[in-house]
């Protein structure tokens, strides 16, 4: 398992923990593109090389629109290439508690969109003949009680209901009590299962990376990396362009903008509506044949997943994952040593851990993602919003977008728009969440360390003196230290140093940065400054925080 032993890691991934993807398909493998050096024009410009940037260009592209995707660091670095692979329409939030929020006509939005969304994976695998491992696969629901427990029959009922709705939907669905997992022969016992058929499962970053190199041979597409956006702007009233400036002061001209960068590059509005999320991974050598290739889920908050991928001959990895806390507002120690306990406590034959690692999540606060044009906009259009389905999210988004920009009409529309008013139910909780995250700017009379001498090596802290501006303070292997700026470059929250990832991490909207300062998650659209190069400005904010 590879850490992050220069700044050059993070141009490859947003963590010091490699994910299990690179076992099969390392960096050094994914397609190389060159930074952009001049102003261009283009009809439409994707930003970011993901699950959604990728799907975006693949339906543009193949409907002959010319495409230019701009990454800022290397392709495929983002969340995509640290996500825990499934492809499911077995959603997070239930069919039933979705059709209390939007109605049966957006739950049934939410089954249709997902299902299209894990079969055209198959299908564009099965076309450009990509090895990434797909593969159809069933989904147990499972309660995190074990049987006999009065809880365990509780949320066998509420999964029942959910069967039913699914049905309703479309959604092939059945419960199975006292089904027993093949090779799940540990001590506990949480038979009885919700079985949604005919889910899938693949290898994403092989997947995205196949798709990148068919779409590197199309005349109409063209890409850039190492090209990070600054700003985007659609010029004047009623525009009918879109100018994107990079960090190197280039121009992109377009007439369509998409954002699929996680997370939009703005202050707030659909930005303060989501929740920031870490979740947390380990991969274990199983042997093969010896576990159902399978889903998993249980109905915990936060809930654990399972899900298998190729190892070697004789092993396969079976990853586990879970735990998710709020982004910089709690301590990482102990979640990878939960889920080992987890799993080998069900799994008797789970071998070696190989892989630890982590990603980050965006939970909207009405649990239907962001897709669409953006809130005041003609023609930028943004994805964000994962709730935990990243990937059948950035699949969808591809379609739904590259109709949207062509005017095709598109039946999913509506229940996606950016500009959708939160239903009642949600709006106690947004406010919840606002002034949650907004308390989170007491860091700003907080230290971490009183001084510097009290960090061992490879770790940080933030540190705070009472007359300037806090100050990120990381101690390397050599014992050397680097001080950078702890304010966020998005609204000036106060960083929180992540031991896991070896990263600065805000907690207000999620940003994320390496230990060098680079900026590895948005939505801030810059690094962490190094203090030497400190603006006045942040020094002055900082005072009158």
């Amino acid at each position: 398992m590879a850490t992050m032993a220069t700044p050059e890691h993070a141009l490859n991934t947003s963590g010091d923990n490699d994910p299990v993807w690179v076992h099969r398909e390392p960096y050094s493998n994914r397609p190389r593109f060159p930074k952009l050096t001049k102003d261009t024009q283009t009809e439409v410009c994707v930003i970011g090389s993901g699950i959604a940037g990728v799907s975006t260009a693949y339906e543009l592209v193949s409907r002959g629109v010319p495409v230019a995707l701009i990454e800022a660091r290397d392709v495929v670095s983002g969340e995509s290439g640290r996500t825990s692979g499934h492809l499911s329409n077995a959603l997070d939030a239930s069919y039933t508690e979705l059709a209390s929020k939007h109605g049966e006509s957006g739950s049934k939005v939410a089954a249709e969109s997902h299902t299209w969304a894990l079969k055209r994976v198959g299908e564009i695998s099965q076309r450009l003949r990509l090895d990434c491992e797909y593969r159809t696969i069933p989904d147990y629901e499972i309660s995190q009680y074990e049987r006999g427990d009065p809880k365990h029959d509780e949320e066998m009922t509420v999964l029942q209901e959910d069967v039913k709705k699914a049905k309703e939907l479309g959604v092939p669905a059945s419960y199975e009590e006292g089904y027993a997992i093949k090779g799940w022969d540990g001590l506990p016992d949480q038979r009885d299962v919700a079985i949604f058929k005919e889910q899938a499962t693949f290898h994403p970053t092989m997947y995205i990376t196949g798709v990148l190199r068919w779409l590197a041979k199309q005349p109409n597409f063209a890409c850039y990396t190492r090209t990070r956006m600054v700003s985007i702007e659609e010029k004047g009233f009623l525009s009918t362009a879109v100018k994107i400036t990079t960090l190197d002061g280039h121009t992109i001209t377009c007439k369509d903008a998409v954002e699929a960068t996680c997370i939009p590059l703005q202050k707030l509005s659909v930005v303060a509506q989501l929740e920031y999320l870490r979740t947390y991974c380990i991969a274990v050598r199983v042997p093969k044949n010896s576990i159902e290739d399978c889903l998993i889920n249980d109905q915990a908050v936060p809930y654990k997943y399972v899900r298998f991928t190729a190892c070697d001959d004789e092993n396969d990895y079976l990853v586990i994952g879970g735990c998710d806390h709020k982004v910089g507002q709690e301590q990482e120690t102990g979640r990878f040593a939960e889920l080992e306990s987890w799993v080998r406590a069900r799994f008797t034959k789970a071998g070696s851990v190989d892989y630890r690692w982590s990603g980050q999540i965006l939970d909207s606060t009405d649990l239907m993602a962001f897709i669409g044009l953006n809130q005041g906009k003609s023609h930028t259009y943004i994805v964000t919003g994962d709730t935990g389905h990243g990937l059948t999210m950035g699949v969808l988004a591809g379609k739904l977008i590259a109709d949207e920009i062509q005017g095709v009409g598109n039946p999913w529309s509506k229940a996606y728009s950016p500009n959708r008013l939160p239903p009642a139910s949600s709006v106690p909780g947004m406010l919840a969440h606002d002034l949650q995250i907004n308390s989170q700017y007491k860091r700003f009379l907080q230290s971490d360390i009183a001084d510097i001498e009290d960090l061992a090596p490879r770790t940080g802290g933030v540190i705070h003196p009472t007359t300037k501006a806090p100050v990120a303070v990381y101690k390397d292997d050599d014992g050397k230290v680097h001080r950078l700026s702890a304010l966020c470059p998005h609204l000036q929250g106060v960083v929180c140093w992540n031991n896991v990832e070896k990263s600065w991490d805000c907690p207000v909207h999620g940003s994320r940065f390496s230990k060098d300062g680079i900026c590895v998650m948005g939505p801030a659209k810059a690094g962490l400054a190094p203090m030497e190069e400190a603006s006045e400005k942040d020094q002055k904010r900082a005072s009158r925080a």
